[in-house]
């Protein structure tokens, strides 16, 4: 068990004020299971009122407008979150025994549905069939496939963008954590097993200090149901372990942003990230 203390810190300059503007903000974690949160707020400048409602994935959202001029939007969240070590695989079930569980709730058949971010490209389908084909069981088809996503793709910052799909990063190689879980999240739907896009942060340094304060970033991740939910880090190919904290879960990257918005005025807009992470025990 670990306790990480989390803060996050975005938002956006505008280029000229903007004159009002509303937005979504996902950067609060919630208690579940493998951890549990102490403390977590979010500051906002300027100060303006907000409401806070769970979406339909579960995560936690902060909504909020601003209907002054301003030049700049700062958002920080802080968080302190024990982190105990995940229940991992259950009971095995075999391919007849998942195709029948994954029709009788939305919640599977909803997370075997591509998006556009994820649908893979033909030469990776054929290379998760041919996996799945040889797999004695889906749990051990979607480990494997897991594995091969995560080592087929080097990991490269600046060489992607937000609105990178995955067909585009797998063409490449190259991508980071957002890429790389759209990656498995595609390859793992077309073979018939569920999967869901996990966000949240990875503590970067195995061996930090106590009170050790490090810069981190968002991290993705993904899930799959094999007869329960089973988390995995493609991009790391290791565990969810007590270096892991989940903010939300989604389809893909677009239902959990840690920040989406829009403004009335003229000019653009820049965003701005920065994120500490410190282990508290």
């Amino acid at each position: 068990m670990s306790r990480i203390r989390i803060k996050h810190t975005t938002g956006y300059r505008y280029e000229a004020p903007a004159m009002a503007s509303y937005n979504e903000a996902r950067m609060l974690p919630v208690s579940s299971d493998g951890q549990f949160v102490i403390y977590s707020n979010l500051d906002i400048h300027p100060y303006t009122s907000m409401n806070q409602y769970d979406d339909y994935w579960g995560t936690r959202v902060t909504s909020f407008d601003v209907l002054n001029p301003h030049s700049e939007l700062q958002l920080t969240a802080e968080s302190l979150v024990e982190v105990r070590p995940r229940l991992m695989r259950g009971h095995v079930i075999s391919w007849e025994q998942l195709g029948k569980l994954v029709q009788r709730s939305t919640k599977y058949v909803e997370q075997l549905v591509q998006t556009d971010r994820t649908v893979p490209a033909d030469d990776l389908v054929e290379k998760a069939k041919e996996i799945a084909d040889g797999a004695d069981t889906p749990d051990e088809a979607a480990a494997a496939i897991a594995r091969m996503v995560g080592e087929e793709i080097e990991y490269i910052s600046g060489v992607t963008h937000v609105h990178t799909l995955a067909r585009e990063a797998w063409v490449n190689k190259k991508g980071v954590c957002q890429d790389i879980a759209h990656i498995t999240i595609g390859a793992l739907r077309a073979v018939g097993i569920p999967a869901i896009y996990v966000s949240g942060y990875l503590h970067p340094k195995p061996d930090a200090e106590v009170g050790e304060t490090v810069t981190g970033e968002s991290h993705a991740w993904v899930e799959w149901f094999t007869g329960d939910w089973f988390p995995w880090d493609p991009t790391n190919l290791i565990d969810i372990g007590e270096r892991h904290v989940r903010v939300g879960y989604g389809r893909d990257y677009n239902d959990v942003p840690p920040l989406r918005g829009v403004f009335a005025g003229s000019g653009k807009s820049e965003l701005f990230v920065t994120v500490e992470i410190t282990k508290e025990s």
